[in-house]
C-alpha cells in the first residue's frame, strides 16, 4: 500500500485543488472523474479478485459520478453490475457538467440504473458507496438515510468513494448516519475529517489518488494540517554526538504522585528516562520513594511536602513535568504554588490541568514554553463547554485551548491534535488498546524528555505524541489491543524514537 501523503485539507482547499487542476494545469473535469472512478475498480480488482457482481449506489453530485464510472468499467469487464441511483424519478434529467457526461458514457456501456428501492436487497459481492461526498454539511435524510442503513446491513465488503458517506470531511462527525466501510479510496488531497472523531469507526483502510495532478497545483492552495510520521522523528532527533554527556540531553523534574496515584508518577519519570532525558528527578509522596527505586533506580526520587520543598529541585531543572497522579487538594496547590514562577519549559497532564482550572490559573497562564495535553473530557472543562460540542470540531477546539493558553497544546483522542497557535499537527496512530489507565502518565514523560533533549515545545508535543500512538500499534500488532497497559509501549517508544522500527 502506498505511503499517505502528510498533508491535510479542508473540503474548501479540496475544492480549490479541484479547481486549479481542471483551470490550471488543463485536465479536464471528466477526466479527473475518470481517472478516480479507475482508482476505485482497480483497487477492487486487487482486493477481491474473484467476484463477479457489484452493486453501485450513487447520488446525484460528482460522488455519484464517480460510481457512474466505476460501473461502466466493471461491465466493461463482464462483471454483473447492480447500478442504483438515490434519488427524485427524474434523476438523469438533474445530473449536470462531469457527472451527466459519466452517466452518459456508463449508459453507453451498457449500464443499466434503477431507482434504489429500500425493499430491495443488494445483491453484489462488493457494494460502491457513490452516495453523498465532500459537499454534506446538514444531516442526511430520507432516501439517502434509507440507502446507507441498507449499505450497513450488508455483511459483504463496502469501498467508499472519496469519503464514506454521512460523514463531515472536515470534522469527522456523522451527520446523522455514514456508511461504515472497509475500504476508502480518497483523491487528491486527504480530508483532515478522515482521521478524527467518528471517522475512526467508519473509514476503514484509507488508500489515496492524487488523480496525477502536478504539484504546481497544489503550490497554489493552503494547508489546513500536517500528519506526523516517521519522517518527522528523524529530522528531530539526529544521530547524538559521540562527545554528548548525560548534561547534554537534559534534566527533567517529574511532580506528582498523591496518596494511592504513586504509579502516575513513577511511570511518567520512566518513560523519561527510557525516552533519552539526561536526568530523571521524582518530586512525590514520601511513601512513594521506595517503590520508585525498586521500579526504577537511575530515577532520584526526593519525597516533598510543601511547595517550597520543591525550589532546590527546581533550581537543578530543566524541564518540568506537572500532574501525574498529582490529585486536587491542598498539597497539589502547595505544588502548584511552588512551580508557578519556574522559568522553565513544562508538560502539564491529567491533574495539573484540573488544578489549574480549579485555582484559576488556566485564564492567566499565557506561557509559551508550556505544554498542556488534556484529554476531551479536560478539555472541555477548560473551555466551558460541554464535551459534545467539543469533540464536534476538534480542530476548532484545539485552537480555541491554545489561544487561551498561550503555549503548545495537545488535544488527545481520536486523531491526535497538536498545535502552537501556527501549525497543526495531527497523529492517525493509536489503537483502541490505548483506553487504559497510565497512557497519559507515560505520554507527559516521554514529551518531557524530548523537551529536555532541547526540542522545542511543539516538537517535542508532536514527536512524542507520534512516538507513543505507533508504539501502542506495534504492541497491539504483537499481542492485540486488549490487556494493553501503558508500561508495555514504553520499550517501543525507545526503538522508535532511535530510528529501529
Amino acid at each position: 500500500m502506498k505511503e499517505l501523503p502528510g498533508t491535510l485539507y479542508t473540503a474548501e482547499q479540496i475544492r480549490l485543488l479541484d479547481k486549479a487542476a481542471i483551470k490550471d494545469a488543463g485536465i479536464p473535469g471528466f477526466t479527473l472523474m475518470k481517472r478516480a472512478g479507475r482508482a476505485v475498480f482497480v483497487e477492487i480488482q486487487k482486493r477481491w479478485p474473484d467476484i463477479k457482481t457489484l452493486s453501485v449506489l450513487c447520488g446525484g453530485g460528482n460522488n455519484g459520478g464517480d460510481g457512474f464510472v466505476v460501473a461502466a468499467l466493471a461491465r466493461q469487464k463482464g462483471y454483473a453490475v447492480q447500478a442504483l441511483y438515490v434519488g427524485a424519478d427524474d434523476f438523469a434529467a438533474q445530473l449536470r457538467g462531469e457527472a451527466r457526461e459519466a452517466w452518459l458514457w456508463a449508459s453507453s456501456e451498457g449500464v443499466r440504473f434503477q431507482s434504489f428501492n429500500a425493499d430491495e436487497p443488494l445483491v453484489g459481492d462488493v457494494i460502491v458507496d457513490a452516495l453523498l461526498g465532500t459537499g454534506l454539511t446538514g444531516d442526511v435524510r430520507g432516501v439517502f438515510q434509507q440507502a446507507i442503513r441498507a449499505i450497513n446491513r450488508r455483511v459483504r465488503p463496502v469501498i467508499a468513494i472519496d469519503i464514506p458517506s454521512g460523514l463531515c470531511s472536515d470534522t469527522g462527525k456523522v451527520l446523522g448516519v455514514a456508511v461504515k466501510s472497509d475500504v476508502t479510496v480518497t483523491f487528491i488531497g486527504l480530508k483532515q475529517g478522515l482521521f478524527m472523531h467518528q471517522a475512526v469507526e467508519h473509514v476503514g483502510e484509507l488508500v489515496f489518488d492524487a488523480l496525477h495532478i502536478p504539484e504546481s497545483v497544489y503550490e497554489q492552495v493552503s494547508i489546513s494540517a500536517f500528519r506526523v510520521g516517521a519522517d518527522d522523528v528523524l529530522e528531530c532527533l539526529p544521530a547524538r554526538s559521540r562527545a554528548s554527556h548525560k548534561g547534554s540531553f537534559g534534566h527533567l523534574l517529574v511532580i506528582g504522585g498523591d496518596h494511592g496515584m504513586g504509579g502516575a508518577a513513577i511511570m511518567a519519570a520512566e518513560a523519561a528516562l527510557f525516552c533519552g532525558a539526561g536526568k530523571v528527578t521524582l518530586a512525590t509522596r514520601s511513601e512513594h520513594i521506595t517503590a520508585s527505586l525498586c521500579r526504577c533506580p537511575e530515577v532520584m526520587v526526593r519525597g516533598v511536602e510543601y511547595g517550597s520543598d520543591l525550589l532546590s529541585l527546581i533550581a537543578q531543572a530543566d524541564v518540568i513535568v506537572f500532574g501525574p497522579g498529582l490529585g486536587q487538594n491542598a498539597w497539589a496547590d502547595q505544588l502548584l504554588q511552588g512551580i508557578w514562577n519556574a522559568d522553565l519549559p513544562t508538560v502539564v497532564d491529567a491533574d495539573g490541568l484540573n488544578i489549574l482550572l480549579k485555582k484559576g490559573r488556566f485564564q492567566h497562564l499565557s506561557r509559551k514554553d508550556w505544554i498542556l495535553t488534556p484529554h476531551p473530557g479536560e478539555a472541555a472543562r477548560l473551555l466551558e463547554v460541554d464535551i459534545t460540542m467539543l469533540q464536534q470540531d476538534r480542530i476548532s477546539s484545539a485552537r480555541a485551548l491554545q489561544a487561551a493558553s498561550g503555549g503548545t497544546v495537545v488535544l488527545k483522542g481520536p486523531g491526535t491534535l497538536i498545535t502552537d497557535g501556527d501549525v497543526m499537527h495531527l497523529c492517525s496512530a493509536g489503537n483502541p488498546g490505548m483506553a487504559s489507565g497510565g497512557m497519559g502518565d507515560v505520554l507527559s514523560g516521554l514529551i518531557g524528555a524530548l523537551l529536555a533533549q532541547k526540542l522545542s515545545p511543539v516538537d517535542a508535543a508532536r514527536i512524542g505524541v507520534y512516538a507513543h500512538s505507533f508504539a501502542a500499534d506495534l504492541c497491539a500488532a504483537n499481542t492485540g489491543e486488549r490487556g494493553l497497559k501503558a508500561t508495555d509501549l514504553i520499550s517501543y517508544v525507545r526503538l522508535i524514537l532511535n530510528g529501529k522500527v
